[in-house]
């Protein structure tokens, strides 16, 4: 008979995050306790803090794993055989689309639920957005590098490209209140083509 093997420190870690997840949509931060994770992921309390020291380090390893769940789409896109253009665009919407799939279910704005980590989360953003914008550099240098594309700095117009689909996914705004996902993606596609033909070689 095979013995079943115990889950790993990552399974442990995901299904800590995946309960979070559910409580903070369903109450928010604040009211969430580690006793409340602990039962809704069915483990004991101490297993929570084995794995985090606090539900502080738990709400931002969420916020984490969501950011690098989009990394790696990035990247993934990135490494694709098809145009510059094409994968700019697919690019743009993945990065609208990951984040408003992992907000889909809250019913309060991200500003609302994480008022309290307000300054740490911030922080954290601007790490996210620093791999974000290299990626995205990383593809505009390719482009202009076979003249399909021309811009003065491949760094500044991949911030510029964060800063306008960051436009399409306020913090302040609940799911609901941003509109449904086929919406969304019909945005950040015209948001697409505008900036396309600023960047597009003529």
């Amino acid at each position: 008979m095979v013995s079943k093997s115990a889950p790993s420190t990552d399974d442990t870690r995901d299904v800590i995050l995946d309960a979070a997840n559910r409580l903070f949509a369903r109450y928010g931060y604040r009211k969430t306790t580690v006793d409340d994770l602990a039962r809704e992921a069915g483990i004991g309390k101490g297993s929570v803090y084995l794995h985090f020291p606090s539900k502080q380090e738990v709400a931002l390893s969420l916020i984490d794993r969501v950011n690098v769940e989009l990394q790696e789409q990035l990247r993934a896109i990135l490494r694709e055989g098809s145009s510059p253009e094409l994968r700019l665009r697919k690019m743009l919407e993945a990065r609208v689309l990951v984040r408003f799939d992992a907000v889909q279910h809250f019913t309060e704005s991200l500003d609302d639920i994480f008022a309290d980590l307000r300054p740490q989360i911030m922080e954290r953003r601007e790490g996210y957005h620093r791999v974000e914008a290299q990626l995205f550099a990383t593809l505009l240098e390719e482009a202009r590098a076979n003249e399909q594309m021309q811009f003065d700095s491949a760094q500044n117009a991949a911030y510029s490209l964060l800063i306008a689909t960051a436009s399409l996914l306020p913090y302040s705004l609940s799911a609901q209140q941003l509109g449904d996902r086929d919406e969304i993606i019909r945005k950040v596609r015209r948001l697409a083509e505008l900036m396309l033909r600023g960047l597009l070689s003529r």
